[in-house]
């Protein structure tokens, strides 16, 4: 075949400079890191409900476990005290980025790395418990996501008081070992002196603590439960509700989950929703951006969700205006 010398030169100009470009994309990519630290090795629809999202999340953004990303999970298994070797841990492994879920996890990871970006997830009052200078300008290593279950449980109590009116005393479910717990329970007991209610605080520190802590509730009269959020706590939620209608203790709790369970009623973040965001923190410093520039991010949507179920069993009426409002009734 033969080509003109004009047309040649032509073809020369068109393909050369394409051949670097088809060299560079197919060069193999960087590999990510990405530490993941929990409390508690989750069972699937759990997993599904809280890992799906922000796996889903990352596979949209471009990170393909297994494929250009590699996650390490630990998990404490309801011990805070194992926190620090864990995130220590993934330190080791040199991680791009670790994603806490909680305040224990996040603080732990905070004492071990100074570099190492960190995701929180979870937290309570980031500024309050000293993780963050700032919602706006976090500092440090440290940025993510809040629940605002401070405030959130206020208005918790006061549900739980449209639904049983006459209660006078209501235990606390808290977890001593976690400082975000004690923050939420300052913030109630202000809300607890308006409606003339009486806080019991009671803590539970592990699964070997709830059924104590019913004890507890009994001898102090309890006549309905507020469950802390705590991840701990969270994790031991389907036995506390068991044992709530067992004692027949209207309960709420933060998360939709605790409902789920049996609890009564649970009011807070969109947890699956929260967890996607992580992601997209995850995306943003992988890219380049630092823990200290990006702002702290609290939710906007928050999910009502009772349990008429759990309800007919109290032998308790929900009022229809609280049955309006709620996103979910579970039957």
């Amino acid at each position: 075949m033969r080509f003109a010398a004009g047309s040649l030169v032509t073809i020369l100009t068109l393909v050369l400079p394409a051949a670097p470009l088809i060299a560079q994309s197919q060069a193999p990519g960087r590999m990510y890191r990405i530490g993941w630290l929990g409390t508690a090795v989750q069972t699937e629809p759990e997993r599904e409900r809280l890992w799906g999202p922000f796996h889903r999340r990352l596979s949209e953004l471009g990170y393909v476990e297994g494929n250009n990303t590699v996650v390490e999970r630990r998990y404490s298994e309801g011990k805070l005290e194992r926190f620090p070797s864990l995130a220590a841990e993934l330190v080791r492994l040199n991680v791009d980025v670790i994603v806490t879920v909680g305040q224990p996890a996040t603080q732990a990871a905070q004492k071990v790395t100074t570099t190492v970006p960190i995701v929180m997830t979870g937290v309570v009052d980031p500024v309050g418990a000293g993780i963050v200078a700032s919602l706006a300008r976090p500092s440090g290593n440290t940025t993510g996501l809040s629940v605002l279950s401070t405030d959130l449980v206020t208005k918790r109590l006061e549900l739980l008081k449209a639904i049983v009116p006459e209660v006078s005393s209501v235990g606390v479910f808290r977890n001593p070992g976690n400082k975000s717990n004690e923050l939420q329970f300052q913030s109630i007991k202000t809300t607890a002196e308006a409606l003339k209610v009486r806080l019991q605080p009671i803590g539970v520190r592990g699964p070997n603590d709830v059924e104590t802590a019913f004890q507890a509730a009994t001898r102090e009269q309890a006549g309905a439960l507020v469950v802390l959020d705590d991840p701990v706590i969270y994790d031991q939620r389907a036995q506390i509700a068991v044992l709530a209608v067992k004692n027949r203790l209207p309960s709420v709790g933060g998360l939709t989950g605790f409902a789920e369970a049996g609890g009564l009623m649970s009011y807070g973040t969109n947890l699956p929703e929260h967890f996607r965001q992580a992601a997209t923190y995850v995306d943003r410093i992988l890219k380049g951006a630092k823990p200290a520039d990006l702002p702290v991010e609290q939710p906007t949507k928050f999910e009502l969700v009772i349990n008429l179920k759990t309800a007919k069993t109290l032998g308790l009426t929900i009022p229809a205006a609280l049955l309006v409002r709620a996103d979910r009734v579970i039957e």
